[in-house]
């Protein structure tokens, strides 16, 4: 591979919604509009970062989830056999903290395409290669409350086919990458290995394009940074789920490293895939540098192939404001060119 294809570059999904489009700077912000109106903002929104994300030499970029208020529920919200009225108070992420959530009560069915039409738009006017993210089964059966299914696994599994209906049609429109957000991989490690990855591995099967999976600690809500805080000096969570996704048919694992405590060094245990490595922290309004993105780059270096090595966001940037973003975007951009030239 020549120095010029090296790192290519991309986002974990999400990007901060214009302040004419929701609230900005705000998780679960309501829209401002309202029917074609409201789709027509969206549309002009995920513009705006299509664009923003080509200024800065970004390689695959997101549509940003401008068409969704949340990343899980901007799913589900499509689904069939969903009760939003039936609202079951459940701890969320081994109850790290509790939350009112709708309640499956039924079959869960997907009945027409959700994202179909808004990743076709992404697509005509993405100029590079476009990525789309869904959620990850284990992470909507830790977002939803079950009260048909009995288990989760079985949840698990009927989520995954209604996701894989909807990733079929998102692929046949000729996307570079599907992922998969599975934030809740970290926490319940031993599910993961028996039921999680194979649904995953449902929720992606027969995709013709790159498969992705995105896991972290969790950004964007205090409940998650003050976990984060008793996990000591050294994140090691990963190193028991690692062996079980790098044998997995998944192609790309996304991970966050700038400003974290996960030891680089576990990527060592994803010798079969591609590494999207975290290197622009989402959870802090400093702006890295060139250096700094590079830097996580060069450590990267040390334990996996550099052919195998894409630089990504550390997770979505939804509570960002819209000018710190668009200058991560800037410095990720700039700090891949750097290692290009340091290291290719």
């Amino acid at each position: 591979m020549s120095k010029d294809h090296l790192f290519p570059t991309t986002v974990a999904g999400s990007l901060p919604k214009p302040s004419w489009l929701a609230e900005p700077e705000k998780l679960w912000a309501a829209w401002r509009f309202e029917g074609d109106e409201l789709k027509q903002a969206q549309r002009d929104a995920a513009l705006v970062w299509l664009k923003e994300q080509d200024d800065a030499g970004i390689d695959i970029a997101s549509d940003g989830e401008q068409f969704r208020v949340h990343f899980v529920h901007g799913f589900l919200e499509k689904i069939d056999g969903i009760d939003w009225e039936k609202k079951t108070v459940m701890g969320i992420r081994d109850n790290r903290y509790d939350a009112e959530v709708p309640t499956v009560t039924a079959p869960v069915r997907r009945p027409g395409p959700i994202h179909v039409e808004d990743v076709r738009y992404a697509r005509q006017h993405a100029k590079r290669g476009l990525k789309f993210t869904l959620p990850g089964p284990m992470t909507i059966c830790d977002t939803i409350a079950d009260g048909h299914y009995g288990k989760r696994a079985d949840m698990a599994m009927a989520f995954a086919k209604v996701l894989n209906e909807e990733a079929r049609e998102i692929d046949a429109l000729g996307v570079d990458v599907i992922q998969f957000d599975e934030p809740a991989f970290n926490v319940f490690m031993n599910d993961v290995k028996d039921w999680g990855v194979a649904a995953l591995e449902a929720a992606a099967e027969g995709l013709s394009c790159k498969t992705a999976v995105h896991i972290c600690y969790g950004y964007g809500i205090k409940a998650n940074l003050d976990w984060k805080e008793t996990l000591g000096s050294e994140w090691r969570q990963y190193e028991e789920i690692f062996p079980a996704l790098n044998a997995s048919k998944i192609d790309q694992v996304s991970l966050e490293c700038q400003g974290s405590k996960v030891p680089i060094s576990l990527i060592r245990l994803l010798d079969q895939k591609t590494l999207l490595v975290g290197a622009i922290d989402v959870a802090t309004d400093k702006v890295e540098t060139p250096e700094a993105v590079a830097s996580v780059l060069e450590e990267a270096a040390r334990y996996a192939d550099l052919e195998r090595i894409q630089v990504c966001t550390n997770c979505g940037m939804a509570p960002l404001s819209r000018t710190l973003a668009a200058a991560k975007l800037q410095a990720l951009g700039a700090g891949a060119e750097l290692a290009r030239r340091e290291l290719g």
